[in-house]
């Protein structure tokens, strides 16, 4: 079926059941979606998707040059090959996309303009209650489910997070955030800011320069990036070859896993190497003169926040012909022209773009209640960061932050099609995941350790994330190599798994 086909259907009829409910047709969603429909065909399921269109992030986000900041190969599916280069447009993602739900017939179980509005589990019949709304006909939905399968990301698409500056309101320009950008925003031969050092930034900066007069990224502190060629060498060699695509993918995923593995781990073992690589890098590209200690140095070690790839270096490039440039500041205060920096300096501003991050929401802004009580979500305690204490019946794809989202949200949709198909050879309605009597004294700790990652949207968000325990099994590890072995060995009969 096509988009507009879904697009089109009728509004939702009252209290449809279905065995499982997936909120959010994203890249997790889209996924969840193939994974039933192959591995629990006798499953009945729906989507349900906010947006006008499937996507996610890759919909919403129209900013100029937006791309992934991660490989492809890794990024896309294990089950479908990635044949174009590793570092894709938002369209190249999508038509992937697309492909995958036309090749798998998975458009009828889509339902857009669905915005759901709360989640309620009954023990009395073991099963969920969501109400949404049709924003296409505005008419009220109710669907109930017996399993809930939670792929809507982990940040509010609506609006970006941007911090509140002295004298915003004085200022005379445009300023506009990227998760919110307008349609046929002209800046040819403006003057631009834009305010962050993350992979937004480094995605919007180079792909405005040249066609704006000038575009300053005004950081607060430096960003460790990653460059390269946007292409893998062994993939065009194996494709010369006349090797086919699936080998292709399979290969060229796992020798970047393995090279991901292997820094990440040097990144913890030798950061002052890491460190003097990545720089020597910029260096080379940027010239002996250039300031790499005030703007490129962060105070930080290597990975302890997300190192995002500049594919052909095209940030820096924009920076060395001298269209783009890094100010390292900080903001006193707009005014009518522009930013007071700190230091004294002003810069002038026709647009000011507020690359500044994003508010974390960790379940979609939807109003979850067990049992007429509402959900407490930030006082349970994670199962392998997809799973939690008192919560049945639910699963939450949170991907990795050292490598690419879909790694993640592939097992997670092994495991809980493992998991309904255990639930049906048991005979069993209803599982929960509970601290077993030897976790009574296991130590209680926030959802990650600061010390390890600590980007600001999560230290910001902290206090709305579950807790995760001492023991490996009750945290989210982020650790995929390990992760990819154990996942399919979970004992499902373990302590853990409380099943009536």
């Amino acid at each position: 079926m096509s988009e507009a086909e879904t697009l089109e259907r009728p509004a939702t009829r009252s209290a449809e059941h279905f065995d499982v409910l997936i909120v959010g047709a994203g890249i997790s969603g889209v996924g969840g979606a193939y994974h039933l429909t192959t591995q629990c065909p006798d499953k009945s399921f729906v989507v349900l998707e906010a947006a006008e269109t499937f996507g996610g992030t890759w919909w919403t986000h129209k900013y100029p040059g937006i791309r992934s900041d991660s490989d492809l190969h890794t990024f896309g599916y294990r089950f479908k090959p990635w044949v174009g280069p590793p570092i894709a447009t938002a369209d190249e993602i999508r038509k992937y996309m697309g492909e995958v739900i036309e090749e798998n017939g998975l458009g009828s179980h889509i339902r857009y303009n669905h915005k759901i509005s709360s989640a309620s589990w009954s023990s009395a019949e073991n099963r969920w209650t969501i109400e949404a709304t049709n924003a296409a006909t505005g008419a009220p939905v109710v669907i109930t489910a017996n399993f809930l399968w939670m792929c809507q990301g982990y940040y509010r698409h609506a609006e970006g997070f941007t911090p509140e500056w002295p004298g915003v309101a004085a200022f005379k320009g445009r300023i506009v955030h990227p998760q919110t950008w307008p349609e046929g925003l002209d800046y040819a031969g403006k003057r631009v800011i834009v305010i962050g050092s993350g992979a937004s930034a480094a995605t919007i900066v180079p792909a405005m320069a040249g066609k704006a007069a000038h575009v300053t990224m005004l950081q607060r502190s430096p960003t460790y990036f990653r460059t390269g060629r946007n292409a893998i060498e062994l993939a065009e060699e194996l494709r010369t070859l006349g090797v086919e695509e699936a080998w292709i993918h399979e290969i060229v995923r796992r020798k970047i896993l393995l090279e991901q593995s292997l820094f990440t781990e040097r990144c913890f073992k030798e950061p002052e190497q890491v460190k003097a690589e990545m720089l020597a890098n910029l260096r080379s590209i940027l010239g002996p003169d250039y300031d790499i200690g005030t703007h490129f140095t962060p105070s930080y070690r290597p990975w302890r926040q997300r190192i995002a790839l500049v594919p052909d270096a095209d940030l820096f490039q924009a920076v060395a012909r001298g269209e783009a440039s890094v100010v390292t500041d900080e903001i006193e205060h707009f005014d009518e022209t522009g930013i007071q920096l700190k230091s004294g300096r002003h810069l002038e501003a026709d647009i000011v773009v507020t690359a500044t991050g994003f508010h974390l929401n960790v379940l979609g802004d939807i109003e979850f209640a067990i049992d007429g009580k509402p959900l407490a979500f930030h006082e349970t305690v994670t199962y392998r960061g997809m799973m939690f204490t008192g919560v049945p019946n639910m699963a939450w794809v949170f991907g990795y932050f050292r490598a690419s989202w879909t790694l993640r949200a592939d097992l997670v949709g092994d495991f809980v099609c493992r998991l309904l198909k255990h639930m049906e050879a048991k005979g069993t309605q209803r599982v929960e995941v509970a601290l077993r009597p030897e976790d009574a004294d296991m130590e209680i700790l926030p959802w990650i350790d600061p010390e390890n990652f600590n980007p600001g949207y999560l230290m910001r968000g902290m206090h709305l994330l579950p807790k995760r325990g001492a023991k490996y099994e009750w945290q989210h590890t982020q650790d995929y190599w390990r992760e990819k072995d154990e996942f399919p060995k979970i004992d499902l009969d373990g302590p853990e798994f409380v099943y009536r």
